[in-house]
């Protein structure tokens, strides 16, 4: 039985978390897949919750994007900007956000079909942005992102009500298993795991450094691997991956020489507009949580 209840967004909440008593794993309401998917890369997505895109940058593309946020990351104009994310320990830039306002190169890449395609094919609507960003590793001390469900923060901090939203991560660079690359849970994206604790004001400026509220428990994730296993996203720079936003991800720290980054999009329906947040105080800024529903 799913746990039920209204909120004060006036909506049914079908997927409650941060509470203070542990709730049981819940079972998806909502379809992986709302469209008819065409693309052969895609025909997997709805039972592994993720679809690897070969080549969708070419060597050319990625050399350009690659200087791109580079320059990004060296820009003394963003200093003080709060779309700019730094290491704690380092000060290194670890994230860029609303990277498409910043970048007319990125704005130009997300409005082409090879890119939001593929979420329209498999959200079975027209899609905005709802989150951009770009990501860096460096080698050597590159921090990771713990396990966690992106739906599950969209939901309780910025009201997005249903998991009708999918990311896409672009290599810029090389990605192997011992670099950081990213891990998925085949087949996790059906199950949504409930998070304990109540979201601090402004969670946002440290969960974007490192998440402690809204990310599962050990024997969550022990549960999922056992019953789903771990994959990891592996190949060349200008390779995409596809995934729901659902799924249990995570990456481990980078110790290697090798950097690893990407640029990271999330495309939301616009039939799954943000409501307020269902277990936050307030709504994150709009970098991070775009309220504006313009097609891409």
């Amino acid at each position: 039985m799913v746990l039920q209840h209204t909120v004060d967004t006036g909506l049914l909440d079908q997927y409650p978390t941060r509470t203070g008593e542990p709730l049981q794993h819940m079972e998806r309401v909502d379809p992986t897949v709302w469209g008819q998917i065409g693309t052969e890369a895609l025909t997997g997505f709805g039972t592994d919750g993720y679809a690897v895109l070969d080549d969708l940058l070419s060597p050319a593309e990625v050399a350009e994007f690659s200087a791109e946020i580079a320059r990004l990351a060296t820009d003394t104009s963003l200093a003080e900007d709060d779309r700019v994310v730094r290491e704690r320990s380092s000060n290194r830039v670890r994230s860029v956000f609303e990277v498409h306002k910043l970048s007319a190169a990125v704005a130009d890449l997300v409005r082409q079909s090879r890119i939001s395609g593929p979420a329209r094919e498999v959200l079975g609507s027209e899609v905005y942005l709802h989150q951009t960003r770009i990501n860096y590793m460096p080698g050597f001390r590159g921090n990771g992102f713990y396990w966690h469900s992106d739906f599950e923060t969209w939901h309780a901090e910025d009201g997005m009500p249903a998991p009708r939203a999918v990311s896409l991560s672009i290599a810029l660079t090389d990605n192997y298993p011992v670099n950081g690359s990213l891990m998925v849970m085949p087949g996790s994206h059906r199950t949504y795991v409930p998070c304990q604790g109540s979201t601090p004001a402004e969670n946002y400026r440290e969960s974007l450094q490192e998440q402690e509220f809204g990310v599962p428990t050990p024997s969550d994730i022990a549960i999922l691997a056992e019953r789903h296993g771990i994959t990891q996203f592996t190949g060349r720079a200008g390779s995409g991956l596809l995934f729901d936003s659902n799924i249990m991800h995570g990456s481990s720290n980078n110790i290697t020489p090798y950097p690893r980054s990407n640029i990271f999009l999330v495309f939301n329906s616009v039939e799954n507009t943000l409501a307020e947040p269902f277990a936050a105080p307030a709504r994150r800024p709009g970098y991070i949580a775009a309220r504006d529903y313009t097609p891409v």
